[in-house]
């Protein structure tokens, strides 16, 4: 067993090297001139060391950017080549292939940047945050009530640009010893105010439904995944003849559990095989880049514990949640999940009934506007935008300020840690 053990992960190892050694050689062969930022010009940046399968979250910060790159000019700073090669084709802003820590610091040493944004918590991130003369901000990609929020990885970044009163609420109860006032600013939701995507079919009379799954977790406080425990959701609603389904699982949905795969291809079969039963009925098994024509479509949106949660919160339509069938999942209902309608694994058989009910109930309706604007203030559209602008606005002035009163001098960069070691695989990340 240890030598079957021992020789599949040195064939995974060669497969992986194989693999990042030609998208290496078809990054090479690219143009990438049209997507570099004009020399000493980047003021913004944004930091992405993930591989492919996170692209999601810097996906939803796009046309946030590109908003934003009208006044300060961005780029994203990515480190595995399978990554630069997806945003040479996506990015509405210039790109830079960091792949080793001495490409990072020509990049820094070459432009005036005043802040580098984070949308995740990638231990890679702290080989950017060893720069100083620079703001580091974190401003992750989503909001929600996720253990992950409040994690003290907080502490690391100058500032926090958070969603509203509740990640201010969120925060103040769980770290020590952290200025909320100084280092967390509100912003709301910018990206819901460039909601992305066209419907992929013609509107009808039927009850439009969203289930949006998280995946399975990496362990057992965050198994919110509810693809294996809810398996009867799906078929429920694609039996009615009266419903359409819009299927949009998280993209990492079984990488840990095999059967939480099995139960995912599951549904994508059945979706497919609704289809070719009733064509009319357009169900949807979304996997595609754009975020947003989900939310706005959907009468009544199914998600987990996630930032598909507060994403659909606030829309302020009707939403139910799939309550984690694992008892030692972490569920902070002292926020809104206290009062959001859940949606338990032995009644997903009944999402019909639940689905009538959540859109006819006034009360619910009442308190997911409470909600809405407690987790994100004002949600009339642009006003993140313009709240997240000023925010950048802010800091940029403060940074030159501290730049006029503190000489420039050659910077000691600090300890290495593990810097000259390229990302050789973009799946390990």
């Amino acid at each position: 067993m240890s030598l079957t053990r021992d020789l599949g992960l040195a064939f995974g190892l060669v497969r992986r090297a194989w693999i990042s050694r030609g998208r290496r050689r078809a990054l090479a062969a690219r143009d990438t001139s049209g997507k570099s930022p004009m020399p000493g010009s980047v003021q913004v940046a944004v930091y992405f060391a993930d591989g492919p399968v996170n692209l999601y979250q810097i996906r939803q910060w796009y046309a946030p950017l590109a908003h934003l790159a009208e006044t300060h000019p961005v780029a994203i700073v990515v480190r595995s080549p399978a990554t630069m090669l997806a945003l040479l084709d996506e990015s509405p802003v210039p790109v830079v292939y960091a792949r080793q820590v001495v490409d990072l610091e020509a990049f820094v040493e070459s432009h005036p940047l005043a802040m580098t944004l984070y949308v995740n918590q990638n231990s890679r991130n702290f080989q950017m945050m060893r720069y100083g003369r620079m703001w580091h901000v974190f401003v992750n990609h989503g909001e929600s009530d996720k253990m992950y929020m409040t994690t003290n990885q907080f502490k690391a970044y100058d500032y926090a640009f958070v969603a509203g009163k509740a990640a201010l609420q969120r925060l103040g109860a769980k770290l020590w010893d952290y200025d909320l006032d100084k280092r967390a600013i509100m912003i709301g939701r910018p990206q819901a105010d460039h909601f992305a995507g066209r419907l992929p079919y013609e509107p009808d009379e039927r009850v439009v439904v969203l289930y949006a799954p998280t995946w399975e977790g990496d362990r057992p406080a965050a198994a919110y995944g509810s693809i294996a425990s809810h398996a009867a959701l799906v078929p429920a609603l694609l039996a009615t003849g009266k419903h359409r389904v819009i299927y949009r699982p998280h993209p990492r949905s079984g990488v840990v559990d095999p059967v939480y795969k099995a139960a995912h291809e599951a549904t994508v079969r059945a979706i497919a095989e609704a289809n070719r039963r009733d064509p009319k009925a357009s169900h949807v098994y979304d996997d595609g880049p754009d975020l947003g024509w989900q939310l706005a479509a959907a009468d009544v949106a199914v998600t987990d514990i996630s930032a598909m949660v507060y994403d659909r919160l606030a829309t302020g339509r009707p939403l139910l949640i799939a309550r984690p069938s694992s008892p030692d999942a972490d569920v902070d209902e002292t926020g809104y999940l206290g009062a959001a309608e859940w949606l338990p694994a032995e009644q997903a058989g009944n999402i019909v009934e639940h689905v009538s009910r959540v859109l006819e109930d006034e009360e619910a309706r009442a308190r997911l506007d409470f909600w809405a604007e407690h987790h994100f203030g004002d949600t009339t559209p642009g006003v993140a935008t313009r709240r997240f602008e000023a925010a950048v606005d802010l800091l940029v002035d403060r940074w030159a300020e501290f730049e006029r009163l503190s000489p420039v001098e050659s910077e000691p960069v600090g300890g290495v840690v593990d810097d000259d070691k390229p990302i050789v695989d973009d799946t390990d990340l």
